[in-house]
């Protein structure tokens, strides 16, 4: 079940993102990787900047997580997460789903690694397409506040949804 994740959800959401973002070790540039790989400290700023956090609950335990951030005139699909043991049972297609029926722009973008390869076909199965490098760059600094070399190593996919 997806419900709004709660500030006594914290330590779960948090548990969840660094637990799958074991897969991004040793396949996104070593410069980049830290660990714990989000920081609670980072956490609490993506949610005192807007991100809202929602969740796959199964009895009592945060299987996935996923935020959406409106910005401007975009929404911003940040952070989803399914927890190893829990992917590829369709928690992330859910979330994802419910995340852009909450969105209130047509236009919906998600960043992620460039070397994720599997994350990028994730977002394309559900009709996000890659943008050049040019607008990828120009969204990544509009809309993400990132250093650039992170920047030079991701990729935005972007959808039109019209309502």
């Amino acid at each position: 079940m997806i419900r709004g994740l709660l500030p006594s959800d914290f330590d779960a959401i948090l548990k969840v993102i660094n637990d799958a973002a074991q897969a991004y070790k040793r396949v996104i540039p070593d410069d980049r990787w830290k660990e714990p790989y989000m920081s609670a400290e980072e956490l609490k700023e993506e949610i005192e900047a807007g991100v809202r956090f929602f969740g796959w609950v199964e009895d009592g335990h945060l299987l996935g997580v996923a935020g959406i951030q409106a910005l401007k005139d975009t929404t911003l699909i940040r952070h989803a997460y399914v927890l190893p043991g829990c992917q590829r049972g369709g928690i992330g297609t859910r979330l994802l789903e419910y995340l852009i029926s909450l969105a209130e722009t047509p236009e919906i973008l998600v960043g992620t690694w460039a070397d994720a390869t599997w994350a990028i076909r994730f977002y394309e199965k559900h009709d996000f397409k890659l943008v050049s490098s040019r607008e990828k760059n120009k969204l990544l600094r509009t809309y993400w506040n990132i250093p650039e070399r992170q920047i030079e190593t991701s990729v935005v996919l972007k959808t039109i949804f019209f309502f």
